[in-house]
């Protein structure tokens, strides 16, 4: 096992001191308001994709920690015990050819919908590195820290954005430094909600806060305004201007419209059932609201480790049917709404898992980081439903055909989204920063996933 590494890039920008010394207490909401209003000025448009436009939001589930391949999405009946662990019901899905691990009933009913890339592949074990390369396409340890996918799509579609709601939620927590908006600054910053949309009352961070009523929050807004005689002397300053008017917007998330994107009362009670009614399933329930919102890019961060050296087996047996539940429902509600063609869904980890199982102490049936191959679902936005693109071996221990490597998977997103993944991000010391590195001896390519375009 590789053991983690750790990219930081730390840097404080005029606005975000403008962000906290303005407003001190406005906390993350304010900021990143009033972070996506400047943004939205400085944004570049970028050259148009090869690749037809389609999707306008993208929703991507990320399974920290790396879910194995063999035990889901690329099952290997035959291959005996030290391969196929305990799992050994393989399932046919509604597609004639596709079959998934018995673990994923409801996603085996919506496989029409999406499609399995079973040839993904970079190499790299290391959790923060190998998740840096998915969320990037670039290598650790270069002089430059780039900006997550997320972060991309708020910079470039933060022009033409108009939503309350910033550009890049992520539900619930933030999945780590390489998730971040790197070299982008502040301003491209993802908006995590906190909070959890299974509970009673989903606590939005700076949206909904803890033991604060409506009323309450009204008469400090109140209060504030009162008070704000600086604000209203220096009206004619862009910044504070800017400021102010962030400050208005991010009332009206707090107390307006915006609010109610996150308010699942007003949704039908047997339909939160069919979501699931746990963290994940009304995530992704969520999720499905922000894309209703218009929000372009949303990260649904998995609330359960797949991390599994040991103990493997009852974790998958305790997180899969919370997985296969809220997927597959994302998949089918999108759809009914005539979202789908429009919304672009990817699921995977940073790697998948060993296919061989450690039985011996102290794993006692583990299985261990592996990037060599592993499987990513993609569906919507674009993407034909009911394919499988590549293969592993025989049992999951390397690519047998189709390599697909992560330039190619982002590449294809990004065009998808309607951006040029061969555009240059603006650096703050003018360094030369494309979107996705071009293809040399060590950044790998097997070309875009043209086979999967509709």
């Amino acid at each position: 096992m590789v053991k983690d590494e750790r990219l930081t890039e730390t840097r404080v920008s005029r606005r975000e001191v403008l962000r906290h010394g303005v407003y001190g207490a406005g906390g993350m909401l304010l900021g990143s308001t009033l972070a996506k209003s400047i943004g939205a000025l400085e944004a570049a448009s970028p050259t148009a994709p090869k690749i037809e436009p389609k999707a306008k939001s993208i929703i991507q589930i990320f399974l920290w920690g790396g879910m194995s391949h063999n035990d889901t999405w690329d099952p290997k009946p035959g291959t005996g015990r030290d391969y196929l662990g305990e799992f050994t019901d393989v399932i046919e899905t509604n597609v004639p050819g596709i079959q998934l691990s018995g673990l994923f009933p409801k996603l085996a009913k919506q496989a029409d919908k999406f499609s399995l890339i079973r040839s993904m592949t970079h190499g790299n074990n290391g959790h923060e590195t190998a998740a840096y390369i998915m969320q990037t396409g670039h290598l650790p340890g270069e002089r430059l820290a780039y900006p997550s996918i997320g972060a991309v799509f708020a910079y470039f579609k933060g022009k033409d954005y108009k939503g309350i709601i910033p550009p890049y939620v992520v539900l619930t927590r933030s999945p780590g430094r390489f998730s971040e908006e790197g070299f982008l600054g502040p301003n491209y910053k993802s908006f995590a909600t906190g909070g959890d949309p299974n509970a009673t009352r989903f606590e939005v961070e700076g949206v909904v806060a803890r033991g604060i009523t409506d009323d309450r929050q009204k008469a400090r807004r109140e209060l504030l305004d009162k008070l704000n005689t600086f604000g209203r002397l220096v009206v004619d300053h862009p910044e504070i201007a800017l400021a102010e008017e962030s400050k208005r917007t991010a009332y009206e998330l707090i107390l307006g419209p915006g609010r109610e994107v996150f308010d699942l009362s007003k949704e039908d009670p047997k339909l939160r059932d069919a979501y699931g009614r746990h963290t994940f399933g009304q995530c992704c329930l969520v999720a499905r609201r922000l894309v209703e919102a218009g929000v372009p890019y949303i990260v649904i961060n998995y609330p359960g480790g797949w991390d599994t050296h040991s103990n493997h087996f009852a974790t998958m047996r305790r997180q899969c049917p919370q997985l296969d539940e809220g997927l597959a429902m994302l998949l089918q509600d999108l759809h009914d709404r005539g979202l789908l063609e429009t919304t672009l869904v990817w699921c995977t980890g940073e790697f998948g898992r060993t296919p061989k199982v450690s039985w011996e102490p102290p794993w006692n049936g583990g299985r261990h980081h592996y990037g060599n191959v592993f499987t990513v679902l993609v569906a919507g936005g674009g993407f034909k439903g009911g394919r499988v693109v590549g293969a592993s071996d025989e049992v999951g221990a390397a690519v047998k055909e189709r390599p697909v490597y992560p330039v190619d998977l982002l590449g294809t997103i990004y065009a998808l989204g309607g951006i040029d993944y061969t555009a240059k991000l603006p650096h703050p010391e003018g360094l030369d920063a494309p979107v996705l590195p071009e293809p040399n001896d060590r950044v790998k390519s097997a070309g875009l996933l043209t086979e999967l375009i509709a």
